[in-house]
């Protein structure tokens, strides 16, 4: 009898052996086929995100325009080389500039080496980056200078050595550079001016109009920063509207914040506040948020970054105002190559789309760099 239960005892052991045996290598199974599911779903979404971007309408239809505004378009797979200077990278407004500059070279089979300072306010700095590239080999380069007269020794030097300059985004001063024997081949730009209007006339029908503004400018004697505030001033002021001392803050977040801080302990009934790109206006909307006063205060910025456009979405920055700095980088390298090849340009000023968004049109700006 013992002997017995002993070898129905090993049988039933030798079941559930066999029952734990099967049920691993299903788990095995299932465990090897769940990655490559995985992966296909994640590859079919990347895949439509990827397409979402390609196929943004605004985005597209921009590109086109300045692509009909480039022609002729200059020869492909020349081996050129260019070089491009920016202001900081920290700021991904020319984080993104760059991308364009670079994607038109891989489009058009040329190099392009892009040199940024650390800083927005550097000129010493861009001007010894701008020399240090003309003693190299470039072709060409494109500029954005960081004030109308920091490059222009640059130029005369690049002028004086047979490498062609173009202007991207900020001004070179005409009058300054033609009593210094220089010159600029093409200006790609946008309507700064413009820009500021667009902001302030959003703060003046949202307000009815009625009240106190504040301009935070850039930097004082940049093209852009200029531009803009004064179109900002002036639409405030045709307005009616009472327009405080206009603030400087570099174009640094910090320094809007701290000076919002001190317009808004000053001037509690403030009701807008037009800044001269976004990443002060950030700083703005932070500091009208820590005293609990951004339902107050209507804040517009410039430029449409990343972080703008999450802000937007979340209900704290009212607007900004876009422009393509993408575009910007891709029509400076078209623009090079079309003075490398001698191309006559019927205009040279080139301008580049802006657009004011706001919480009802930001979903349809997805894809828009």
């Amino acid at each position: 009898m013992l002997r017995k239960n002993r070898f129905t005892k090993t049988i039933l052991l030798m079941l559930a052996l066999v029952v734990l045996l099967s049920i691993g290598i299903v788990g095995c199974s299932n465990t090897e086929t769940q990655p490559d599911d995985v992966e296909e779903m994640s590859e079919e979404n990347e895949t439509e995100v990827q397409t979402e971007e390609i196929t943004n309408t605004a985005m597209e239809e921009a590109e086109q325009k300045l692509f009909e505004a480039l022609e002729p378009l200059p020869e492909k797979d020349t081996g050129v080389k260019l070089a491009a200077i920016e202001s900081t990278l920290a700021n991904s407004f020319w984080i993104t500039m760059q991308e364009g500059y670079e994607d038109a070279a891989k489009e058009y089979g040329v190099s392009i080496d892009v040199m940024a300072t650390e800083t927005e306010t550097d000129i010493d700095g861009q001007l010894d980056i701008m020399k240090i590239l003309i003693s190299k080999d470039y072709d060409g380069i494109a500029v954005s200078p960081l004030t109308e007269h920091n490059l222009i020794p640059g130029v005369v030097e690049a002028n004086n050595e047979g490498v062609k300059v173009v202007v991207v985004g900020n001004a070179i001063s005409e009058e300054a550079l033609k009593e210094a024997e220089g010159r600029i081949e093409a200006y790609i730009t946008s309507d700064f001016k413009q820009q500021g209007t667009i902001g302030a006339e959003y703060i003046i029908d949202k307000t009815g109009g009625k009240g106190k503004v504040a301009v935070i400018e850039g930097i004082p004697g940049a093209t852009q920063s200029e531009a803009r505030k004064n179109g900002a001033i002036e639409a405030f002021e045709a307005a009616g509207m009472e327009v405080l001392p206009v603030q400087t803050a570099n174009f640094d977040r910090q320094q809007a914040y701290d000076l919002t801080a001190a317009l808004i302990e000053a001037n509690p009934d403030i009701v807008g506040i037009s800044c001269g790109n976004d990443v002060m206006a950030l700083g703005a909307v932070e500091a009208l948020k820590a005293k609990d006063m951004k339902d107050q205060v209507v804040v517009v910025g410039v430029d449409f970054i990343e972080e703008a456009k999450a802000s937007i979405e979340n209900g704290e920055l009212d607007a900004t105002v876009a422009m393509s700095p993408y575009l910007f980088g891709k029509a400076g390298t078209i623009t090079a190559l079309k003075a490398i090849q001698g191309h006559e340009f019927k205009e040279s000023v080139v301008w580049t789309p802006i657009q004011l968004v706001n919480k009802d049109n930001v979903a349809s700006m997805e894809g828009w760099k």
